[in-house]
C-alpha cells in the first residue's frame, strides 16, 4: 500500500481503487472555484435571453476579436523569433560570457507589462526621452506614435519571449547529441545541421512555448491598455468600469474565455503528439560546443541588443525618472506600504496556492483515471483565463452569493489561487511522479499511516518543488494587476496598482519608485528557479 492508501500486489501491480476523501473532498472544493468564471460568463451571457446572441455577433465584439488575434499572432511570432537564436546560442556555441547571458536574457520574465508599457511611453512616445536627446542635435521635434499595435507588439515581444526561452532551452540540453553528430558526420555544417535536424526536433518545445506566449498576450491588460490599444481585455474593462450593465462585459468575455479555451485544447493536442526520445540511454553526454567563427561578434551583438532593449532600457528610464523625482521633492513614504501589502498578499498567494494544489497533484499522480485526469486539465482554466475575466466573476458570485467575503483580502486571494494554481500543480506534479512509490510502501510496512509518511517521508523529498512551486507562485502573484484593482480592499494598495495609477495618469516619476522596487523584489523568485534550474 502506497503513502496514500492504494494496495499493491505481488509484482507491483496497483489494483485501481477509490481514491480516499481526504484528497477527493478538496479536489471537488478546487474544481468548483475553478469553474466559477466559466459558470459567470455563462449565467449573464445567456441572462440576456435572445439579445444574447445579438451582443456576441456585433460587429464590434468581431473587431474586437480580429485586434486581439492578430495581436496575439504578432508576438508569438516575434517572440519565437528571438527565443529560439539566443537558446541556441547560449546553450550550444561558444559565446563570450554565454552563462551570463544566460541568465540575463531570462530577467525580462519580471518586468511587468504594464512597467513596459509605461517605460515605452516615456523612452519612445511621440514627446519622450529619445525625442529629447535628438531635439537639440537634430531638430527632430516628434517622434513616430508609439500608441496602438506596434507599440503592444514590442512591449509585450520583449517582455514574453523567456517563455519560449525556457522552452527551446530545456529541450536543447535534453536533445540527443547523436543526431547532430550524425549530421556533422555526413558532412553537413552547422547552419545546415541546425535547419534539418536540430529545429524540427525542437518544434514540441516551440510550439509549447508559442502557446504560453499566445494566453500571455490574450490575458494581458497592462500594456494594451497603456498604449491604447482595444484588445478584448481593455475593452471588457471599459465596459465593466462605465457601464451600469455588465451583460455586455460578460459577453465579450464568453467570447475571449472561447478563444482561450480553443488555445489550450490546441496546447494539450500538441503536448499528446510529442514524442522525441534519445536514441540510447547513453546518449546523455554533452554536445560539442560550436564555434561561431566571424558571427561570434554579430551574435554578441544581437543579444546584448536583446537584453539591453528588454531590460536595460526599462531599468535605466526607470532610475532616470526615479532621480527626476527625488529631485523635484517626490515623496517614497507610499512605496513601502506598497511593498509591504505585496509581499503579504503574493506570500499568502503562495502558501495558500501551494495547499490547494497538493491534493490535486497527488491524485492527478497517484490515482490516474479519467476523472483526475480531467481535473488536471480543469486546473489549467484558470492559466488560460485572464485575470480580468475571473475577477469579475468573483465579483458577481461575492455580492451576490458569499456577501461577507465581497471586497476582502480572502476573496482576492482566492481569486490569485485559480489564476494560479497550474504553476503550482505542474511543479509539485513533476515532483511527484520523481518520487519511487516502494520508498513510501516501505515507510508503510512499518506500521506508519499514510498522513504520517506524507509529512515525514514525502514532503522532504518534495522540498525543492515546494519551493520552486511557492516561487513561481510568489512572483506571477506581484505581477498581477486587473485582478487586484478589481478585487482589492478598499484602500488596500500594492505596488502593483501604484504603478498603474500613477502611470495611467501620465505621472511617471511617481510610478518609478513602485515599479523598480516591483522589478527587484520579483527578480529574487526568478534567481531562485534559474539557480535551481542550472543546478
Amino acid at each position: 500500500m502506497d503513502a496514500v492508501g492504494t494496495p499493491v500486489a505481488a509484482g507491483g501491480w496497483r489494483r485501481p481503487t477509490l481514491p480516499p476523501l481526504s484528497l477527493v473532498a478538496p479536489s471537488t472544493l478546487i474544481c468548483a472555484a475553478l469553474l466559477l468564471p466559466i459558470a459567470y460568463v455563462l449565467l449573464r451571457t445567456l441572462g440576456a435571453g435572445t439579445d444574447a446572441w445579438d451582443l456576441i455577433y456585433r460587429r464590434s465584439v468581431l473587431d474586437t476579436l480580429l485586434r486581439t488575434v492578430y495581436l496575439t499572432a504578432a508576438v508569438t511570432v516575434a517572440t519565437v523569433s528571438l527565443a529560439v537564436p539566443i537558446a541556441w546560442l547560449t546553450v550550444r556555441t561558444d559565446l563570450p560570457l554565454r552563462r551570463v547571458w544566460a541568465v540575463l536574457t531570462v530577467l525580462p520574465l519580471v518586468i511587468p507589462s504594464y512597467v513596459g508599457g509605461l517605460v515605452v511611453i516615456a523612452a519612445l512616445g511621440p514627446k519622450g526621452l529619445l525625442q529629447q536627446m535628438l531635439e537639440g542635435p537634430f531638430g527632430i521635434d516628434r517622434m513616430p506614435d508609439i500608441y496602438g499595435l506596434p507599440g503592444a507588439v514590442l512591449v509585450l515581444g520583449l517582455l514574453s519571449y523567456p517563455y519560449v526561452l525556457l522552452s527551446v532551452r530545456a529541450a536543447l540540453w535534453t536533445l540527443d547529441p547523436a543526431l547532430e553528430e550524425a549530421s556533422r558526420g555526413l558532412g553537413h555544417g552547422v547552419w545546415t545541421t541546425f535547419r534539418r535536424v536540430t529545429l524540427p526536433h525542437l518544434r514540441p518545445a516551440i510550439a509549447a512555448g508559442g502557446l504560453l506566449v499566445a494566453l500571455y498576450t490574450l490575458s494581458d491588460f497592462g500594456a494594451v491598455s497603456l498604449l491604447r490599444f482595444n484588445s478584448f481585455t481593455r475593452v471588457i474593462y471599459i465596459q465593466y468600469d462605465t457601464a451600469f450593465d455588465r451583460t455586455l462585459a460578460a459577453s465579450s468575455s464568453l467570447v475571449l474565455v472561447l478563444v482561450a479555451l480553443t488555445l489550450l485544447v490546441i496546447e494539450a493536442r500538441a503536448r499528446g503528439r510529442s514524442q522525441y526520445h534519445r536514441t540510447s540511454a547513453g546518449a546523455a553526454r554533452r554536445t560539442r560546443v560550436v564555434r561561431l567563427g566571424r558571427w561570434r561578434w554579430p551574435a554578441l551583438a544581437f543579444i546584448a541588443g536583446v537584453v539591453t532593449l528588454a531590460l536595460a532600457l526599462p531599468v535605466a528610464v526607470l532610475t532616470y525618472w526615479l532621480v527626476r523625482g527625488v529631485q523635484a521633492g517626490e515623496s517614497l513614504g507610499f512605496v513601502w506600504d506598497a511593498a509591504a501589502s505585496s509581499l503579504y498578499v503574493s506570500a499568502l498567494a503562495a502558501i495558500v496556492t501551494l495547499l490547494a494544489a497538493m491534493p490535486v497533484a497527488i491524485l492527478t499522480v497517484r490515482h490516474r483515471g479519467f476523472a483526475s485526469a480531467g481535473l488536471e486539465r480543469i486546473t489549467y482554466i484558470g492559466f488560460a483565463l485572464p485575470g480580468i475575466v475571473v475577477a469579475l466573476s468573483f465579483v458577481y458570485f461575492g455580492a451576490r452569493y458569499v456577501t461577507p467575503l465581497y471586497q476582502t483580502l480572502a476573496l482576492l486571494v482566492l481569486a490569485y489561487v485559480v489564476l494560479f494554481l497550474p504553476v503550482a500543480v505542474g511543479t509539485l506534479r513533476a515532483s511527484l511522479l520523481q518520487i519511487n512509490p516502494h520508498i513510501e510502501e516501505a515507510a508503510r510496512s512499518l506500521g506508519r499511516s499514510p498522513a504520517h509518511v506524507f509529512i515525514t517521508v514525502v514532503v522532504p523529498m518534495l522540498r525543492a518543488g515546494l519551493l520552486a512551486s511557492a516561487a513561481g507562485v510568489f512572483l506571477v502573484t506581484m505581477k498581477e494587476l486587473p485582478a487586484t484593482l478589481i478585487l482589492s480592499p478598499l484602500e488596500f494598495r500594492t505596488l502593483a496598482t501604484v504603478t498603474w495609477s500613477a502611470s495611467s495618469a501620465a505621472f511617471f516619476a511617481r510610478a518609478a519608485a513602485p515599479a523598480l522596487l516591483l522589478v527587484l523584489l520579483s527578480s529574487i523568485p526568478v534567481a531562485f528557479l534559474t539557480f535551481r534550474e542550472q543546478r
